[in-house]
């Protein structure tokens, strides 16, 4: 979702700090579609920012001063020589800025509402109502605050998130690949926790790194990666997310914009415990031939006898035929790495 086409793949180097109990660091800094991403000088991966949720503390001075939304004890300082970061970072503040919506018209809109539910009286409906309502009028930038939110929060279990510097472009084409390609960044893989892959509001999918380690073949995170995004067409997360909680959740959204931070980590807690759900055999046969990917690589890494995943394996779009070659020997030993 990146405003500005030319700042994608810019890089700089600054220092971070993740609260204010320890010393900065050296970090290196890439702008996402979505993020700020910062990784230590090896490339591990240290911190996901939401564009959406961050401010420049102090002003036009330079070093550049950035934190997180609500969390000034974690800093990110550009100094001279990043004037390209520091310009890009900007100018993408203010289009989000410019782009969120009035809160003055959603007040009004929710103060309407909630006159119409008391001239009613006790309507069933309103519950549902306000949390379809809510999850309609939340724009993209939002939707991926709470899903970087709940990464976060995720990665209390699961660990950091896993992001090499040689792994990355090859987690990148993939992405595009099943994707999309305005959707280069939105696979996140994770060392552990998750059981296999789960799929985020703002279009986040998460891989655990078993997937990508304990295959030889890229079809199979590609699969996971594909199924996760299905299931995110056919069930809004969002959606989803707000169903599973109470209904002053919905009603701070649509209000303030924002979700509390003791929901969202309940919230992920519940995700990292999910039973698997698959999504419908059409859709998901559908989407693996849009993608020229093989449905039975997919199938028989959940389940090695087939038994479970029949439907994929006979459905398969490409069975009989050459499907897309995903990533290079190369590429695909390079991700296969990403966590070490």
């Amino acid at each position: 979702m990146t405003a500005l086409k030319e700042f994608e793949r810019l890089e700089a180097t600054g220092l971070w700090r993740p609260n204010t109990a320890e010393q900065r660091r050296e970090v290196v800094v890439s702008l996402g579609d979505a993020t700020l991403t910062i990784t230590d000088v090896p490339g591990r991966v240290l911190a996901h920012w939401s564009l959406a949720a961050v401010v420049r503390s102090n002003g036009t001075a330079i070093p550049a001063i950035y934190h997180p939304d609500g969390d000034p004890g974690e800093t990110l300082e550009l100094g001279e020589g990043e004037d390209e970061m520091i310009n890009g970072i900007d100018r993408l503040l203010k289009a989000i800025e410019r782009r969120r919506p009035h809160p003055g018209k959603l007040r009004l809109v929710l103060g309407t509402a909630l006159v119409l539910g008391l001239v009613a009286g006790t309507v069933l409906w309103l519950p549902d109502a306000l949390r379809a309502y809510t999850a309609k009028v939340v724009p993209p930038v939002k939707r991926a605050e709470i899903g970087i939110g709940l990464l976060k929060h995720m990665t209390r279990v699961t660990g950091q998130p896993c992001l090499t510097p040689e792994a990355r472009p090859a987690l990148q084409k993939l992405a595009r690949h099943v994707l999309g390609p305005e959707r280069a960044d939105s696979i996140i893989v994770v060392p552990g926790g998750v059981v296999q892959s789960a799929h985020l509001p703002g279009g986040i999918v998460v891989l655990n790194k078993s997937i990508i380690e304990d295959f030889e073949d890229p079809s199979v995170p590609a699969g996971y990666a594909l199924v996760e995004d299905v299931k995110a067409a056919e069930t809004d997360p969002l959606a989803q997310m707000l169903a599973q909680t109470s209904l002053m959740t919905s009603l701070k959204l649509v209000t303030t914009g924002q979700v509390p931070d003791d929901t969202l980590k309940a919230y992920a807690e519940d995700l990292l415990t999910e039973a698997d759900s698959p999504p419908a055999i059409d859709a998901t046969l559908a989407a693996f031939q849009r993608a020229a990917l093989s449905s039975s690589a997919y199938a028989y890494a959940k389940d090695l006898t087939g038994e479970s995943t029949l439907p994929l394996i006979e459905g398969d779009p490409m069975a009989g035929a050459e499907g897309a070659d995903v990533l290079s020997d190369g590429e695909w030993l390079r991700l296969q790495s990403i966590c070490e």
